[in-house]
């Protein structure tokens, strides 16, 4: 199974100076463009032994900061970045030929950050929030489920949900951004910003283009 990419190029001078607007600017042609669930992004991690785990989730916010997603911290993400906070994030935009591939580090957003996002949750997913032992093993689909029906219990509708202490964001703070456009004859555009590891350097970042 192979596609023949026919898309436009991409060159450094189509890029902004910073990833994170170039990635602004990406994101809402990607949902521009009818794509399902734009925000989809595969997250890697590895524990402190150097073994790998991927798993997709939904982005939640971006800044200039970096790029938020919600997670329970006891999941096995959770404690992977516990271990070890580098993680790399994998948009894969391919009904229009593009990705996007960030490296960085994660670190928790505060609980303030937190809390107000999870109100903007649906009171079902807050419920489900707390039901999932995330990770964990469970002994059937109906234990789940009975969790979950006491929690209903406990919070009926309009009633105010906490948050769960062990819940909560990660912002991942990106220390390289590449943006990739499939090109015919498999010779990809692939261009990534660099963060300078120099404080106070002139310019924070830095394009490189890569060989596809």
């Amino acid at each position: 199974m192979r596609e023949h990419y026919r898309s436009e190029g991409l060159s450094a001078a189509d890029l902004a100076a910073e990833p994170m607007e170039q990635f602004a600017r990406w994101f809402r042609q990607t949902a521009e463009s009818g794509l399902y669930e734009p925000n989809a992004v595969v997250v890697s991690t590895a524990d402190a032994e150097g073994r790998p785990s991927s798993r997709t989730v939904l982005l939640k916010g971006f800044d200039e900061r970096g790029f938020v997603f919600y997670t329970n911290y006891g999941s096995r993400k959770g404690r992977e970045i516990a271990a070890n906070p580098y993680v790399s994030l994998l948009f894969p935009w391919h009904p229009i030929a593009r990705q996007v591939l960030v490296g960085g580090r994660a670190e928790r957003v505060g609980r303030d950050e937190t809390a107000a996002y999870f109100r903007t949750r649906p009171h079902g997913s807050q419920l489900g929030a707390w039901a999932s032992r995330q990770s964990e093993p469970v002994a059937s689909r109906e234990e789940l489920d009975r969790w979950y029906a006491e929690l209903a219990d406990r919070y009926p509708p309009g009633e105010q949900v906490p948050v769960p202490p062990g819940w909560g964001g990660f912002l991942v703070v990106p220390e390289t951004v590449e943006f990739w456009q499939g090109r015919e004859n498999r010779l990809h555009d692939r261009l990534r910003y660099v963060r300078s590891p120099e404080p106070g350097a002139k310019e924070a970042w830095t394009l490189q283009r890569l060989c596809p």
